[in-house]
């Protein structure tokens, strides 16, 4: 499996990057610029040190990193997800997988980081299947970790909510979240309940301010094997 991490030069993509390369998934830094995507790639091969032998990471402008993968990871700003989609499109094709990562905060547009804004589609994953070409498969997750934790070694002590239209690139990108150490994954239902997710993370970041911590969230009380399908 190869993935492309759009705005993998970022706190959260980068932490995403280092995560699955250490669990021996092939990963491409995706940048507008590809010399900056290179520079990033380098950086984080040189943090897995020996680990690198089960994963590798590479950078590449973010068309090129689109075309070559099988998964598109996007955790870029809302200020430029339409846009970026958009310049992204030629690039995709049937069959693959967007996973949408995305918060539409009103820090994009001067306000506060723990208010969401409302869009029109009603999230931005929403929005995104409507960008995307016919047959690519939208899938809503990663909203709510951390980048801080994600960019340490240690296990990550949270459950990450996957939600999509299709049941098979739902399963994909559960198994995916699963790779990093400590998390749980949960289907969290039709593309829909993305919105519900975005909100989420408003509020882990009013607590963080709060708190002077890095939160993440745990679902209880399901049976079992609702975290490992």
């Amino acid at each position: 499996m190869t993935i492309a991490i759009v705005g993998g030069t970022g706190a959260e993509g980068s932490g995403l990057a280092l995560r699955w390369a250490r669990a021996g998934v092939t990963i491409i830094i995706g940048s507008r610029d590809g010399k900056r995507a290179s520079e990033a790639a380098e950086k984080l091969s040189s943090r897995l040190g020996s680990a690198n032998a089960a994963g590798k990471i590479s950078g590449a402008e973010n068309q090129a990193a689109c075309e070559s993968a099988e998964i598109v990871v996007l955790t870029i700003p809302f200020e430029n997800h339409a846009e970026m989609l958009k310049q992204l499109k030629p690039a995709m094709r049937p069959g693959q997988i967007l996973v949408d990562a995305t918060v539409p905060l009103a820090a994009s547009i001067g306000g506060r980081p723990t208010r969401v804004l409302g869009i029109w589609q009603g999230s931005a994953a929403q929005q995104a299947a409507e960008l995307v070409p016919d047959g690519v498969a939208v899938v809503a997750a990663f909203h709510n970790t951390s980048a801080e934790v994600l960019q340490h070694d240690g296990p990550m002590d949270c459950d990450i909510i996957v939600c999509s239209d299709s049941k098979e690139a739902g399963s994909k990108v559960r198994a995916l979240a699963r790779k990093i150490s400590g998390v749980r994954s949960i289907d969290g239902g039709k593309l829909e309940n993305a919105r519900i997710v975005e909100q989420i993370t408003a509020l882990l970041i009013g607590m963080n301010i709060r708190h002077k911590g890095h939160s993440g969230i745990r679902i209880t009380g399901l049976p079992t094997e609702a975290y490992e399908k």
